[in-house]
């Protein structure tokens, strides 16, 4: 009888439709059936899919009511088709959390949505939280449960990157990879405690989503998911230099295929509707194969083809929630690097973007229209000025000697976000403002980012775009747990401090940088803490932020209330409180 590895996961939802991802330890059929209000059931099945030794199932449960509550049990068999013994696999017996439950929308209902990113795994004990802190979506489970019933709960949440951490893992790992691979990294020093494979990509997703509490939090609360460097390596894809050195190491093929294989079936998968499920190409070529090793095979020929080729496969995603449309943008995998021609996207997945953001294939405009971007664009201004300058060297504006120092500067700092691809930069302030200045522009664009280990909150203004019709925000949350060093923080600071700015400024304009005509500016933050940022959306246009940062209450994990702010037009200010132009 196959038992529950993993999940299970509450991915896609919408009015009548869910989907809930399961790792079993064996092959089996699973179902998912759904309690109804008035008592009957509305089931979905799926036979496991077999891919490296693992087993998993994605179930689509369609024909829900919209705008209820609704429990539900997971249950598998080793027969096909509903033959043979089966058992509930979910609840767990005994446990102490509520049974996990499909919330449908309803037409006229908010959306809140929360999300981060970078998140340390580990559990709620002194010594965890010693080393990273305390965990804040074990805090976001605890309220949800034991806080204000009157809180309401996200009704969906963003993963914007750095879920697990495949060249830094935690020791209980790096003891495992010492254990079944002593002599595996003969000659690459260098990743000899670093993930190698699928395999052991997946002891990663065990140890990230296992937790009791994020377990039950995953299981009712629907997600979404984006990769960023630390699912492969950290800088991934910083640089063609970069990508050059790396790519010839003995040990970057096998770490590509299961990191690519890996990120598809634990993440890539449930971002998806059940349209697009039905649709995917290699869903239903693996799905055709019976041999395994002839699954494996074509699983890791698709990951090795999604490195080497980024037009082989999208990561990006969208998806409609009601008036919301959500655009996550994959800022690490479909890169251009070439010195004089960086674009954080290619072209091919540039026009998708703006697609999306434009609203091309919907009937009716979005009233808030969500950019996520595992990456923020409108960084720390001092920060911004300093990639950009650094980017323009690197590509030769000061002469061959200074374009290798910038490329050296560029890994050592990590300099690598939307300004160090300045043409991507400019591109996404094109963007940005065309769509602002529609006739049927949203009431609201919110960029929601992480990656920077620090969060804020950023008003920006474009020109010809009316803040009172369109309000634009940069919103990051980084870390859901994985704190910066003390001496990272003060350098933070230092480089967000008026002399700094003015000084990395003076350089990118001496290096030839010229900026996009926007503004930007500070409001709340930085802050430095682990925590979780939720957007209220509501149908008329108006939208609220709230930030909450993990604290303790007893014993228990909790959540603090650090900001509730509105999100609506008003003039641009920044932290001092004067007026931006």
């Amino acid at each position: 009888m196959p038992a529950l590895l993993l999940g299970p996961l509450l991915r896609f939802v919408d009015a009548t439709r869910a989907t809930v991802w399961v790792e079993l330890d064996a092959p089996g059929e699973v179902h998912v059936d759904v309690r109804l209000p008035g008592g009957g059931v509305v089931s979905g099945s799926s036979r496991t899919l077999g891919l490296h030794g693992h087993h998993y199932a994605l179930v689509v449960v369609e024909g829900l009511p919209s705008g209820r509550r609704l429990p539900y049990t997971v249950r598998a068999g080793s027969g096909a088709g509903g033959s043979g013994a089966e058992r509930v696999l979910w609840p767990r017996a005994g446990s102490r959390w509520p049974a996990s439950e499909i919330r449908t929308p309803a037409d006229g209902e908010p959306l809140r949505l929360a999300f981060g990113s970078c998140r340390r795994a580990g559990d709620d004990g002194a010594e965890s939280t010693a080393l990273v802190g305390v965990d804040a979506l074990s805090a976001l489970a605890h309220r949800m449960v034991h806080g204000d019933p009157e809180q309401a709960w996200p009704d969906l949440m963003l993963f914007a990157g750095d879920q697990v951490y495949a060249d830094d893992p935690n020791p209980g790992i790096v003891e495992r990879l010492r254990a079944r691979n002593d002599g595996r990294a003969e000659g690459a020093p260098e990743v000899r405690d670093e993930i190698g494979d699928f395999e052991e990509y997946t002891w990663l997703y065990h140890e990230t989503w296992g937790h009791e509490a994020v377990r039950w939090l995953l299981s009712t609360v629907p997600t979404c998911m984006l990769l960023d460097d630390h699912d492969l390596r950290d800088d991934w894809n910083t640089s063609q230099a970069w990508r050059e050195q790396v790519s010839a190491r003995p040990w970057w093929r096998d770490r590509v295929a299961g990191a690519f294989a890996s990120y598809w079936v634990y993440q890539h998968l449930g971002n998806l509707s059940p349209d697009e499920l039905a649709a995917d190409p290699l869903l239903a070529r693996l799905r055709a194969i019976e041999d395994d090793a002839e699954r494996d095979a074509v699983l890791d020929a698709f990951a090795q083809r999604a490195d080497e080729d980024a037009t082989s496969a999208r990561w990006s995603f969208s998806r409609d929630l009601g008036g919301v449309r959500l655009v996550a943008v994959d800022s690490r995998c479909a890169r251009r690097l070439e010195p004089g021609g960086r674009r954080i996207t290619d072209e091919r997945e540039w026009a998708w973007v703006r697609a999306q953001a434009l609203g091309d294939d919907r009937a009716e405009p979005a009233r808030h229209l969500l950019l996520a971007t595992t990456l923020p664009a409108f960084l720390l201004h001092g920060i911004h000025h300093a990639e950009a300058f650094d980017e323009a060297v690197a590509d030769g504006r000061w002469g061959p000697l200074a374009a290798r120092l910038a490329e050296r500067l560029r890994q050592a700092a990590d300099l690598e976000h939307w300004a160090a691809f300045h043409r991507s930069f400019r591109d996404l302030v094109g963007l940005l403002g065309e769509v602002g200045r529609s006739p049927q522009a949203p009431a609201s664009v919110l960029l929601l980012s992480g990656d920077v280990h620090c969060s804020y909150t950023a008003r920006v203004r474009l020109p010809g775009v009316d803040p009172a019709r369109t309000a634009v925000h940069q919103l990051v949350m980084s870390p859901f747990r994985n704190p910066l060093q003390r001496a990272v923080k003060a350098a933070n600071r230092v480089l967000d401090s008026r002399p700094v700015r003015a000084l990395t400024r003076a350089l990118a304009l001496a290096a030839g940088v010229r900026e996009p005509a926007v503004a930007w500016a500070v409001e709340h933050g930085p802050w430095f803490d682990n925590g979780v940022m939720t957007v209220v959306l509501q149908p008329d246009g108006t939208a609220a932020l709230e930030v909450d940062h993990a604290t303790t209450r007893g014993q228990a994990p909790a959540l603090r209330r650090t900001l509730a702010s509105s999100l609506t037009a008003a003039p641009v200010r920044d932290r001092t409180g004067a007026a931006v132009v």
